[in-house]
Order: C-alpha cells, then structure tokens, then sequence
C-alpha cells in the first residue's frame, strides 16, 4: 500500500499530509520558521508521527511544495534523513499536466500550480480557486482547463495587522466571525470590515473575472482563514481544506508515471 507525505511550505503555515490510496491517514500543521535547522525539523517531523500513530518507514514517497525558498533545501534534508527519500520538489521541469498561460509560467507559486492542478481534475470549469492564506490570491481556470492568471492581494491577517499597527488608535484584535456589518464601536468596525469586507472583496472579483471569462465559473476556496469568510460570501463557494496537498499528490502521481 503506497504512503505519500505531502508538505506545502506556505509563508506562515507548513501543512503535512499523509495519504494512501488517496485517503488522507492525517492532516497536521507546523509554523513557517527559516531560522530552524534540518535536525529542529526533523525531530518536529517525527513527533508528529508519533502523534498520529504512523511509522516514518512506512513512507514510499515524498512531494513538496514551496513558496519559501530558504526552507526548501532544509524541509528536503530532513524529510531525507528521516526516511532515506529524496523529495520531488515542485518547480520548472516538474510535469504538471497543466497549461500555465500567463507571461512567465516559472513565476507561478507552487501552491497556486497545486491548487490549479487538483481544481482542473476535482471540479467543473472554468473555476476561481480562492486562496485565503498569508495572501489572498484567485487563481484562474479557464473551460479548457487552462490557467490563464490570477489575482494577489494583501491577506486577511497581513491587512489586519497593518491596521492596527500604521493607525494610533485602532487596536490589535482577533480574528473572528461577525454578522455585524454596521459596527457600533471600534472592534466591531474593524471585524466587519475585515471578515465582510473581504468576502464582498470574493464575491466582486468573482464576477469581474467571470466577465472576462464569458460565463459562470465553480468557485473554490482554500486556506487557513477560508473557514472564517466562506459562510459570508453571497455566492456559492466550494470549500476545500487539502486542495494544495490534493494537487501535490497528483503531480507526484504524474511523474511517478512519467519515471
């Protein structure tokens, strides 16, 4: 029975997945830290193995997936020393399957090639992948399957943060659900602004897009802040935690064909 180990190396989060068969054994997540070493690494690996009661020698293959060029060689070190694999690394002369149409296909973030890869075979086209991690990022697909661009915003915490560390008196707040749009004190304010703001931000840039598409697309989202928007947004979302991992999977699977 095949076991992948599946890592996306976002900025804020590393998310580990463990699949076989295509069904997911766990799901774990560990803080983005370019400072630890490969045995820091390493030793949080293998607690995390413990924690989910799976054995390190039970994995036949390794995918990551990076947006954190620092970390890459030092995550592939030690998922090596732990299981003796050499990790695929998603990059330039990896296949994909997908046509990355926009100016510099190199340029593309490996979560978003991910995320467009799982989208293209898991859903209708053409569909809107909307990312809500350390940046809020669409993704397009067109019905042919092509990615034809995307769109990059500041996230929901970056935003946030900014607000409440360039303003002299808003003050730093949760991040929490709200169903107050016209708020009656400060914190209310800036949660409305922040939770509905954004999803108003999903729903608008999901018809702008899908005027230059010509139709209607199937809108996905995904990310660490996905759960708190998703239930405010006006149009119908598809939520979908694993995307990336989904998609790293399927383009290990791709070239393990290809090998």
């Amino acid at each position: 029975m095949f076991m992948l180990l599946a890592m996306d190396i976002g900025n804020s989060i590393v998310n580990i997945n463990v699949t076989s068969k295509g069904t997911s054994r766990f799901l774990a997540r560990i803080a983005t830290d370019t400072v630890r070493t490969e045995d820091q690494i390493a030793v949080e690996l293998s607690a995390i193995f413990k924690l989910y009661d799976t054995k390190l020698s039970d994995i036949d293959g390794v995918v990551i997936g990076s947006v954190v060029p620092p970390l890459s060689p030092v995550v592939r070190k030690a998922v090596k020393k732990l299981t003796g694999l050499s990790p695929l690394l998603i990059g330039p002369g990896i296949k994909t399957g997908l046509n990355i149409c926009i100016d510099n296909p190199a340029q593309l973030g490996a979560d978003m090639v991910a995320g467009a890869v799982a989208a293209n075979v898991m859903y209708p086209k053409p569909c809107i992948i909307f990312d809500l991690g350390t940046a809020t990022k669409a993704t397009v697909i067109d019905k042919k399957g092509n990615c034809i661009g995307a769109t990059i915003m500041a996230g929901v915490a970056i935003s946030l943060e900014a607000l409440s560390n360039l303003t002299a008196q808003l003050p730093h707040i949760n991040l929490e659900d709200t169903t107050i749009v016209i708020g009656k004190n400060t914190v209310d304010s800036m949660k409305s602004g922040t939770v509905l703001g954004t999803a108003s931000m999903l729903d608008g840039m999901a018809e702008r897009i899908e005027d230059i598409l010509g139709e209607k697309a199937t809108l996905i989202i995904t990310g660490g802040l996905a759960d708190v928007i998703m239930p405010h947004c006006r149009r119908k979302v598809i939520p979908n935690p694993t995307l990336v991992l989904d998609g790293l999977r399927i383009i290990y699977e791709r070239n393990l064909v290809e090998e």
